[in-house]
């Protein structure tokens, strides 16, 4: 069946675009859903006023998208690793962990969108880009600083125990 995607479909095609897919598909998912419209039944004005909508759809979109991003140019992300030897951090700053602060800054991301070549793993200030439409990108700082080690606090604080203890002794 040939149909006029509404909006932008994974693994399908982008919003206004003409693609043929399976009946069922195109009947049981794509229609009732508002996602795409029948191409061949519809008459030459129908489709054009489709895509009129589908185009003003988009444009409202792209604009929203694009004030979206240029908000998200300024945010500073931080986390707070355990590190070891050389600045290397135990584990790893993954996409995951981006878009999940993002979050919580407000701003609805997916990992998918958080576009990293290789997860970041050493402390350091880092610049990530956030895919939020085709086209449309935005740079965020992430800083990722060490953590005092747990252990080495608590071997820290035995060994101040130990030494007002044996102070102590010594002036008895």
């Amino acid at each position: 069946m040939n149909v006029i995607l509404c909006e932008n479909v994974d693994n399908l095609g982008e919003m206004g675009q003409r693609v043929d897919v399976a009946d069922g598909y195109a009947r049981n998912y794509l229609i009732p859903r508002k996602l795409a419209v029948q191409a061949d039944s519809a008459t030459a004005k129908q489709i054009d006023h489709e895509m009129r909508i589908i185009r003003r759809k988009e444009e409202k979109q792209r604009a929203a998208l694009t004030a979206v991003a240029d908000k998200m140019r300024d945010i500073t992300l931080s986390f707070q690793m355990r590190a070891g030897d050389e600045d290397k951090i135990f584990g790893s700053v993954t996409t995951a962990m981006i878009a999940e602060q993002l979050k919580e800054e407000g701003f609805d991301v997916t990992r998918k969108q958080v576009i990293l070549e290789e997860p970041i793993k050493s402390l350091g200030i880092f610049s990530v880009t956030v895919r939020l439409l085709s086209g449309i990108e935005s740079s965020v700082k992430v800083w990722v600083t060490g953590l005092h080690d747990e252990v080495t606090t608590s071997a820290e604080d035995e060994a101040e125990e130990t030494e007002q203890a044996v102070e102590t002794t010594d002036e008895d």
